[in-house]
This record gives C-alpha cells, structure tokens and sequence, in this order.
C-alpha cells in the first residue's frame, strides 16, 4: 500500500458493497477492509488490518454499509405546472381523448414549460433534485421535452446546467426535442422532425447544452421512419443515442436503437427477443420504469428472464414526469421493479449503481466502488443492502459523499 498523504480520507469500520462485478460476494460485498479516497475519487480498498493505526483524516462508521452512490438515469425533472387534476378526472371516468381535446395531456405540460420563467423552471427542480440527493442520489439524468421548440428546449436544459452548478451532484442532460408533436406541427409530424434535425438538434448541440439525444418511438409518439431521421442526425453529429420505445407496443424500436450502438433503450415492455438480441450485440441497456408501469396500469412486463438469458444489463430508473410517473424516489422504483418485474434485490441494485453508469456512458468511473473510480459512495444505517428499498417511505441514509466530500 503507498503511503498515505495528509489530505487522504480513511474510512473505516464499515460493511462495503462494492456493486464490482470483479469480487464474488453477492453485491460484491468485502468486510474488514477500509476506502482511502484521494482527490475525490478511491485511491484503494484495503483490509482493515494493513491500515496505519492513526490517520488524522479518519471516519469511524462503526459497522454501517457503505454502497457507490445511486443514479437515476432516467427522469424528465424540468417542467412547468403538474397534471393531478388530469389524474383526478381520469378516475372519475373522462378518457384520455378527451383530457387531450381540452389540452391536456402532454400538451398541458408543454403549455406551462414554455410560459414558465426560468427561474420559475429551476425552483420547481430544485424542490425535486432535493428530494432524489436525500435518497442517496449522486448521478441524476435530466431530459428535455416539454419545450418541443428551440427555445423552451434551450431553458430547459439551461435549468438542468444551472441544477449541476448549485448543487453537489453530476447531471448528465439529455436532448428529448423528439418527445411530442407540438401544436403548431399537429398536421405535419414529419416537418417537425425536420425542425428537430436541422434546427434545435444543432444550435444546442453547439452551445454544449446536452450529452446525448432520445426520442419517443411509439404509436402515440414517432414512427420507425422519424425515430431513424433522429438518430442519424444524432450520429452525423458524433452524438451518442438513446430511446423511449416499445413501452406501449412492439414497433421494433430498440432494434433501432441498437443499431445505432444506443446507450440505452428505455420501457421496453413489449420488446421481442429479436429486439432483446439486437441490444446484447449493441451493448444496450435495458432501463426498466416501473413507475409508469404502475401508474398507467399496464399489465404486459418487461421480458426480465429474456434480457437475463441475453445478459442485457438492467438498469432502474424513476422515469419521474408528470404525466405517468410522479414519483421522485429511487428507492421505491427499486422496490417496484423487484414486486412489479421481479428483479432480485441485487439486479436493483445493479440497476441503479453500475447498469445506471452504464446506460449514460460512465461505466468506466461511476457505478461501482473500486480503485480509480470516483468517490461518490452513501453510509447507511443499514447491515445489508435490501433494507434500502424493502421498506418504501424509510429512508436509512446516513450520509452521502460527493466526491470525497460529505454533504
């Protein structure tokens, strides 16, 4: 072991669940053994008994788990007004046609988006990011797609920086322009596309304001055909890809996706086992969104034992949003994907550590506790990683480290 520096941090006396594939315990889990974290991320994990018996720098957790930091890599956090009284009218029998002749719907949400401030925008999130970094939460991806033009998908995003900036967490910003057709392009879907491809795609893109680019490809969203216009638009550019497909229907979308080496493909209740392969060669993420599986009472679940068979990486996400999944809590998506889809407590666990990573391009040095990687780790008051997300509504955390710092 290389000598300790004064400014190293010792953790020690802990119970620490690496999530590392690379250890062989369950949940890649080490007792006796200690974090040094240098300059923010993990210089080492070493046993307990090769440690210097006095480090200035030292925290004593007294036998609490330690887990990497969760993510939530899926999640539509900016937005204007909310939809309870939509919800409201849909359980006393109006249907959602007639929600959406009102302008309701996803149009509502699209209609307060654009007439909010910024500031109005980012005190909204910054309510909800709260809430999710209380949960443990260190890396959060946050969509664009209730602007649906230029410049409402521009505060959007502008939020989302703003969010990062104020707060000690890392977001990965998504461009979501192909969520929705606006109002203005109701007759014309296709020339939205176009707008979408030649206009806000490439003026945000240059103004640095996103990392990758999604898309809704659905029978109520985008075809096959406008869903690829996207993505090759994407790809000329050198953008990397994701998509929001087969959630309501099998159109072949995570095909698509796949083909275009997506990050991730997100829902994917109705996928096939063609679209199940074509991820495994792609190197796709399965993002499982349980919330919206239960608010919308859908009955078709994700294919878990075809993606286990596959050995596509599962991620969990909360997929918060307004409209099917106003739910801002990542412990309870992890419980909802092990009772609704019937994860194992672990796959949870995975699916919000190193999938999560995964699926937004950091498998490399988020995700798992190990050697280089960085040090955003959570003490809980916990003995086993389950207790996290068996009891929805207790939250066990005891402290959250981003990189290397407690907040």
């Amino acid at each position: 072991m290389e000598p300790l520096l004064p400014d190293d941090t010792l953790w020690r006396n802990l119970r620490l669940a690496t999530l590392d594939p690379a250890q062989t315990a369950p949940y890649g889990m080490l007792d006796h053994h200690a974090l040094i974290i240098r300059k923010g991320r993990v210089l080492a994990i070493v046993p307990e008994a090769s440690l210097p018996t006095a480090h200035a720098n030292t925290h004593d957790l007294q036998g609490r788990l330690v887990t990497p930091g969760l993510i939530d890599c899926h999640t539509h956090l900016v937005f204007g007004g909310n939809r309870a009284s939509e919800w409201e009218q849909r359980l006393n029998g109006v249907s959602y046609q007639q929600i959406s002749v009102q302008g309701g719907g996803i149009n509502a949400t699209v209609t307060a988006t654009r007439a909010a401030t910024e500031e109005a925008l980012l005190a909204s999130a910054q309510a909800r990011i709260a809430r999710l970094m209380r949960e443990g939460v260190t890396l959060l991806e946050v969509k664009s797609g209730y602007g649906l033009n230029a410049t409402a998908e521009e505060k959007m995003l502008r939020v989302a920086a703003r969010l990062a900036e104020e707060n000690l967490i890392e977001i990965s910003p998504t461009l979501l322009a192909a969520h929705a057709v606006p109002v203005e392009y109701r007759d014309n879907p296709d020339g939205y596309i176009t707008h979408v491809c030649e206009t806000i795609l490439p003026q945000l893109w240059e103004k640095g304001l996103f990392e990758a680019v999604d898309l809704f490809c659905e029978s109520v969203g985008f075809t096959l055909a406008q869903s690829e216009r996207v993505l090759r638009a994407a790809q000329a550019a050198g953008i990397p890809v994701k998509g929001h497909v087969e959630q309501l229907s099998l159109l072949g979308g995570a095909e698509l996706v796949s083909r275009y080496h997506g990050l991730s493909a997100d829902h994917i209740e109705y996928v096939d086992e063609a679209g199940v392969a074509a991820m495994r060669h792609s190197g796709t993420v399965g993002v499982l969104l349980p919330g919206a599986f239960y608010f919308l009472k859908e009955t078709q679940h994700p294919p878990v034992e075809l993606l286990r068979r596959y050995q596509v990486p599962m991620a969990v996400a909360t997929d918060f949003n307004p409209g099917t999944s106003p739910f801002i809590s990542l412990h309870l998506a992890m419980n909802m994907a092990c009772v609704q889809f019937g994860l194992t407590p672990e796959e949870a666990w995975a699916g919000v550590t190193r999938h999560a990573a995964q699926a937004l391009g950091r498998q490399a040095t988020h995700g798992q506790l190990k050697a280089g990687y960085v040090a955003d780790f959570n003490v809980w008051d916990a003995q086993n990683p389950v207790e996290i997300l068996y009891e929805p509504g207790r939250n066990p955390l005891y402290l959250r480290i981003f990189r290397g710092q407690i907040t």
